[in-house]
């Protein structure tokens, strides 16, 4: 189905649905941490998931849009179809094809681990980035295409971040984070081939859905190492040791991986520090400190 640009609710629902059908129930979803998030329930017997914010932020739903389509596109794991965005008055929104829950099956994460592990191997195209620029949470992320990932992720995921978080650092930290940029290219290697990755691959960004997989959803889309889809699952309490044991039957994991892991969540946590603040800012500064 094409996504449909349209500037109402009501005109997308008709248009997806049919003229006659009209929404009768919208539930407050929880869990979202940027937008407001509800199931709608229409007269037809259907549901649909619906994303709003304040209208000028119609660029997050339309990039978030783009990013799902190259993650369907791949067919390598589920993600939810974006069947309309658009703005009116009051609001900006997106409107997507609804996850029914079912039981997770005995291999979910064995299955959600090989999943992962053939989005990073499907093909894209050779040059790092997007090819449109889109949001970490709110935080612009910026996606100019580079041919060298150590230059990309130096210029296009580090360097903004750290000049957004400037004015919260000690002079100590703002050395070390120079230094780090200054020695990206011994610290990270380029990879043999660049993956479609996620981008803000955690727990809270994957649901089961109705076939008892994962299905994954609010993606920060763009080309990449694969390593730095797999360190953000790590960041925030990360997945349990079959979803890795798993990817790497089909992705092999070099061994000098962990060596990198935290210098990949140095973005996330940068970003989690502007967004949200100082609870973050020892674990930048324990970071800066290790790689410098």
């Amino acid at each position: 189905m094409t996504m449909l640009s349209v500037n109402s609710i009501d005109s997308a629902i008709s248009t997806l649905f049919d003229p006659s059908v009209k929404v009768v129930d919208r539930q407050r979803v929880s869990g979202r941490d940027i937008n407001r998030a509800y199931k709608l329930a229409l007269s037809n017997g259907e549901r649909v998931f619906l994303k709003c914010n304040r209208p000028d932020l119609l660029g997050i739903f339309t990039a978030e849009a783009d990013g799902l389509n190259a993650l369907r596109a791949t067919g390598a794991i589920g993600v939810p179809e974006p069947l309309a965005v658009g703005a009116d008055n009051s609001e900006a929104f997106l409107i997507m094809e609804y996850l029914e829950s079912a039981p997770r099956r005995t291999d979910y994460w064995e299955t959600f681990g090989r999943e992962i592990a053939m989005l990073h191997r499907a093909k894209c195209g050779p040059r790092f980035g997007f090819s449109t620029d889109n949001h970490i949470g709110s935080t612009p992320q910026q996606n100019a295409p580079s041919g060298s990932w150590v230059s990309f992720f130096r210029d296009r995921r580090l360097l903004p971040q750290m000049k957004l978080a400037w004015g919260l650092l000690d002079e100590h930290t703002r050395r070390n984070l120079t230094r780090v940029t200054d020695r990206l290219d011994s610290l990270l290697p380029e990879p043999a081939f660049p993956s479609l990755i996620h981008g803000d691959l955690w727990s809270g960004n994957a649901l089961c859905g109705h076939d008892g997989k994962a299905w994954v959803l609010d993606p920060a889309t763009y080309v990449a190492h694969f390593e730095a889809d797999l360190a953000m699952t790590e960041l925030f309490g990360g997945f349990p040791e079959r979803f890795y044991r798993a990817y790497n039957e089909v992705n092999s994991i070099d061994r000098s991986y962990p060596n990198r892991r935290d210098l990949y969540n140095l973005y996330h946590l940068l970003n989690h520090l502007n967004l949200f603040g100082l609870p973050y800012l020892a674990e930048v500064k324990a970071i800066a400190e290790h790689y410098a």
